[in-house]
């Protein structure tokens, strides 16, 4: 076979076609929880009432088509969204893009009856926490997807809890609109700079077994012991954003797989930039092979057609719409937008990403970061930053104003969702409660 017809230039090229006019700007939210029975144990995807059944029961009862791996239903989709499943069974909404906030509440909404009523007939229950907070992880078994085969082999030689990441944990993500390559530089500059504050914001995984783990985000932490090649703030994505040094990244970032048919071939670790020169196994990459490598990178911001904002654990349904509000005040109103800039530049100044990372997954909204005998308050700064977002809503969506009040309560507080369970923990130790406490 001939070299591949895809290369750096191309690619590069095709980033410079992404962005759109600011009065076509959408939103698009991603919302993983999981199926526990009562007692917190996990839900297996082939018993009677198990992940498979949910899948074909929303397609039977909802409408969704199915899509298969051999005999396997493994999503769905409906109208530009889809239902996914991550390796432990995590159920997820990826929504369809939407122009207001209000259809992205409706459409989750109606998401979230839909689970509910499958779950309250098989007699289960949905929960929103970061990490499964009852079940051991080699207790949680595998989904039957090929992808998830190939990365639960090669994803623990690069770190020690990728299992914990792929079977355990749950989150919530959104999607935003750029306009051009210096707006998406601006906006994933606040992104990550802020990352460590939307850590702490949402955090909400601070039991493992049902014991305390020492983190108010654990999964945050799981994240940063999964693969250093693809997670956390790499090169790139830092202050000196461009399109030209992401996708330097992404062509040298170790590829897990490629998929040829129904096949899934492991790439071992060859970077897509060897496999644009001298193919794996063979095959050259067209363009369908680099959308799937975009998808197998876990920065905490991650810029494909979109930036996908990745930094919350998963939460309950009220501080989800909150956390898809949240960043659309930033980003879609240039004040909000400028401000925010303005106040990454202050936290910056504040140790390493690494380590304002590190203890926002450790402390929550009650961290503080060091510099120079100065400290300043994750609780602080974080209410800061939420009163930005409710300054650019109320200009660019002002009647979805409310959605950001219960992320106001909850930074008031001082607090993390975290800080709450473990208050209740204290006091009421048993699965049941627990399980419970984080129903959806």
């Amino acid at each position: 076979m001939s070299a591949s017809v895809l290369s750096r230039q191309a690619i590069l090229e095709q980033f410079h076609t992404y962005g759109c006019p600011k009065e076509r700007f959408l939103i698009g939210g991603e919302y993983e929880r999981a199926i526990v029975h009562k007692s917190g144990q996990s839900v297996s995807y082939d018993e009677t009432t198990g992940i498979r059944w949910f899948l074909n029961e929303f397609a039977e009862r909802w409408g969704w088509d199915k899509k298969y791996e051999g005999a396997n239903v493994i999503s769905l989709y409906k109208d530009n969204a889809n239902i996914t499943l991550e390796p432990g069974g995590q159920f997820e909404i990826s929504g369809k893009p939407h122009r207001d906030l209000q259809t992205l509440v409706a459409e989750f909404e109606e998401n979230r009856d839909c689970l509910l009523s499958l779950a309250t007939e098989a007699n289960l229950q949905v929960i929103t926490a970061g990490l499964t907070p009852i079940t051991a992880i080699e207790d949680i078994g595998w989904m039957p997807k090929g992808r998830y085969a190939v990365m639960r082999e090669y994803l623990p030689q690069q770190g020690d809890l990728a299992h914990y990441m792929m079977k355990g944990t749950t989150s919530v993500q959104c999607n935003y609109d750029f306009i051009d390559e210096t707006d998406c530089a601006q906006k994933v500059r606040l992104a990550s700079a802020l990352a460590p504050l939307t850590t702490a914001i949402f955090a909400n995984s601070p039991l493992y077994k049902n014991k305390p783990t020492g983190f108010q985000s654990f999964r945050g932490h799981i994240w940063t012991r999964t693969d250093p090649d693809r997670t956390g703030f790499p090169p790139g994505l830092r202050e000196d954003f461009t399109f030209e040094r992401w996708v330097d990244y992404l062509l040298n970032v170790p590829m897990m797989f490629i998929k040829r048919e129904d096949k899934w071939i492991h790439a071992k670790g060859k970077s897509f930039s060897h496999f644009i020169q001298h193919g794996v196994e063979g095959h050259f990459p067209n363009w369908e092979d680099w959308e799937l490598h975009m998808t197998s990178t876990f920065p905490e911001v991650r810029i494909k057609r979109t930036i996908e904002v990745r930094g919350a654990d998963c939460v309950s349904h009220e501080l989800a719409l909150a956390f898809c509000a949240l960043f659309t005040g930033l980003f879609y109103d240039d004040t909000a937008l400028s401000e925010g800039l303005e106040l990454a530049e202050e936290v910056i100044q504040y140790g390493s990403r690494e380590e304002r990372f590190d203890i926002a997954c450790r402390f929550g909204l009650q961290g503080s970061f060091q510099n120079n005998g100065q400290r300043m308050l994750i609780a602080d700064v974080a209410r800061r930053m939420v009163s930005i977002a409710q300054d650019g809503l109320s200009r660019y969506q002002p009647h979805n104003q409310y959605l950001l009040e219960p992320l106001v309560k909850q930074v008031s507080s001082g607090c993390s969702p975290a800080e709450n369970l473990l208050h209740f923990w204290n006091d009421n130790t048993t699965p049941e409660a627990i399980v419970q406490y984080l129903a959806y």
